[in-house]
């Protein structure tokens, strides 16, 4: 395949052409919403009652109030098409400030849409397929899987059609409405867990037994109540092994446990997790699997093998050798970046050893965000390579099924937009929830933090430092995933010579993968503007001193501990005199001094 030049494309005037006839349910949707609107706009209508249908269709209010809104749109386990990047790289140009952000969920969701265009923002989504349908509210959230799916040399089973059927069967569905809080389900093909099934509600993981006769038997192991924010909770392993056929009704199963007894009084706690601690771990286990024996008498029993893995089919996409294939998860040691950028760039972008050739190949997002005219230079791309394109929990792009002969373009693409850095699992590829940039909840600039802490790393020259995750969240409720990363801040408001200044905890050693979760341990506390300096010299000396192989969380244990580490920063936890130095008063991205602002936030709603 030869590959045209590297481009953007312009702005355009108007909408890009709809993807084909629009989904009757996604339609519905939209109507409806115009609808209540309407009743809102004329008085008929509460705001109680509205603010909880517009979550449930995936709009959310900002920390700037009035008719700011934020458009959350459903992206079921990060699967996207190029007539739909085009759209959003549109809807962002003309109804929001030029970018959408990729979110830990895998969802794209861009801000500051005024409430009155909603409607029409909704119909251009529907025109491509995309909906923002219970990507807010108290329902099922979107449906997370692994993005290197079907193109993975390491997975078990390609949980793609699997991710599907699970978004089909419980989207718009009566029994995931109106639950006690949100319910999270998460997707992975093998026990390297890149979808972290390990902290969410019920997290999938694909593995394989020897049966009696001595045959291989592809299923699921299933794990409940995992949780982050501000109480974390790994997940629980509901039993060994659950056959293929039983899969969606153990998922609809502990679902309908959750809304039974799900906590309908406080929803601080309202999640699964809460249902172990209040009920005990054999208790809940033993609810779901009566519901799951009975459930068969239901009409929305969903056993057997659903119609999606049917069709499409779920055999892993195999190794060609599986000891040359590219190691992938976290804690994976990658080399430290040297040689030409398209040297650095194949070494830590692509991944190679499925059993047909191909190869998959990671676009980086600065932060996530994707500008307009990157979203449509993506979108050309993708069609000219005939690719699938899945966005990750990371807040990246992974390119799948490419030929090795089209790397060369395909860099030069990239990197004529700006999203060719050599960044999957690299210390610079950090990831930071939106923070008080649009949140209500959060106390400080988290992207503001993640940027300062990137262009330290690249002055540094740690920024390709492997093996490295870091990860930021405004406030410790944990958007931006802090407690899951090697190194994790989460915000906090300082007190300092009289004055308010911004903060950040610090976390070291949290881990995901090998169907274990290990929650980061509180390092210790800092001003905002030395977070950065703290990052580098725990990477510094992680770098410094680590054996081959060696992950972050075993060198850590090695030096001692989480207390041994913080101890060397110690000196960073001082705020000088305002006089001296008036920015440790001042949040990153911001001009004035530092004062929190949290309102109401509707993740409670």
């Amino acid at each position: 395949m030869t590959l045209l030049e590297p481009r953007i494309a312009p702005t355009t005037p108007s909408p890009p052409p709809a993807g084909g006839p629009v989904d009757p349910a996604i339609g519905a949707d939209v109507d409806k919403y115009r609808q209540q609107y309407a009743l809102f706009e004329a008085g008929e209508l509460s705001d109680e009652v509205f603010r909880v249908f517009r979550l449930t269709n995936g709009i959310y209010g900002q920390r700037q109030g009035g008719t700011n809104q934020m458009v959350r749109v459903k992206v079921p386990y990060g699967s996207i098409r190029p007539e739909q990047l085009e759209m959003i790289g549109w809807l962002v140009d003309n109804y929001s400030r030029g970018w959408g952000h990729i979110t830990t969920r895998q969802n794209i969701q861009f801000h500051f849409v005024q409430l009155d265009r909603i409607p029409e923002v909704l119909e251009h989504l529907a025109s491509v397929g995309l909906s923002t349908r219970e990507a807010c509210g108290d329902t099922v959230r979107n449906i997370q899987g692994c993005h290197l799916a079907g193109a993975c040399p390491h997975e078990q089973l390609d949980i793609t059609p699997w991710a599907e059927a699970a978004y089909r069967h419980f989207v718009r569905n009566p029994i995931s409405q109106r639950l006690p809080r949100k319910f999270k389900i998460n997707f992975s093909g093998c026990e390297t867990d890149c979808g972290q099934a390990m902290f969410n509600d019920v997290g999938v993981i694909g593995v394989a037994r020897r049966t009696d006769r001595g045959e291989v038997e592809r299923g699921f192991r299933v794990f409940i109540a995992g949780g982050l924010g501000t109480t974390p909770h790994p997940a629980l392993a509901l039993e060994d092994f659950t056959p293929r056929e039983e899969l969606l009704p153990t998922i609809e199963a502990c679902l309908r446990v959750f809304d039974q007894a799900g906590n309908r009084d406080n929803k601080l706690r309202a999640r699964m997790k809460w249902l172990v601690d209040t009920l005990g771990f054999e208790e809940v286990q033993r609810r779901v699997l009566t519901q799951r024996k009975f459930l068969v008498a239901s009409t929305s029993w969903p056993g057997g093998i659903p119609a999606e893995v049917q069709i499409d089919g779920d055999d892993p996409a195999g190794a060609i050798d599986p000891a040359a294939a590219t190691a992938i998860g976290h804690g994976t040691p990658v080399t430290i970046g040297t040689g030409t950028a398209y040297q650095r760039w194949e070494r830590a972008n692509v991944v190679r050893g499925v059993r047909d050739g191909s190869v998959s190949v990671y676009a980086q997002a600065y932060l996530g965000d994707i500008t307009g005219d990157q979203f449509r230079a993506l979108a050309a791309l993708q069609r000219d390579l005939g690719a699938d394109v899945r966005l990750t929990n990371r807040q990246n792009a992974v390119f799948r099924g490419l030929h090795p002969d089209d790397l060369r373009a395909v860099h030069d693409r990239l990197a004529a937009i700006d999203m060719a850095r050599p960044g999957a699992e690299l210390a610079r590829d950090v990831v930071a929830c939106p923070g008080s940039d649009t949140c209500n909840l959060a106390v400080t600039q988290s992207r503001g933090l993640g940027d300062a802490i990137g262009r330290r790393l690249e002055d540094e020259g740690l920024a390709e430092v492997g093996g490295i995750r870091i990860n930021i969240s405004g406030c410790p409720n944990s958007c931006g995933q802090h407690h899951a990363s090697d190194i994790g801040f989460f915000g906090a408001e300082r007190r300092a010579n009289g004055r308010s200044a911004p903060g950040y905890q610090m976390l070291l050693g949290g881990y995901i993968g090998a169907q274990q979760m290990h929650f980061g341990e509180k390092a210790l506390r800092l001003p905002a503007r030395n977070a950065p300096e703290a990052a580098v010299r725990v990477i510094r000396r992680f770098v410094g001193e680590r054996r081959a192989t060696e992950s972050f969380r075993d060198w850590m244990e090695r030096a001692g501990g989480v207390r041994a580490v913080a101890e060397g920063l110690k000196d960073l936890d001082e705020f000088p005199a305002f006089e001296t130095d008036p920015s440790f008063y001042v949040d990153f991205d911001e001009t004035g001094p530092y004062a929190v602002q949290t309102g109401a936030s509707e993740c409670a709603t």
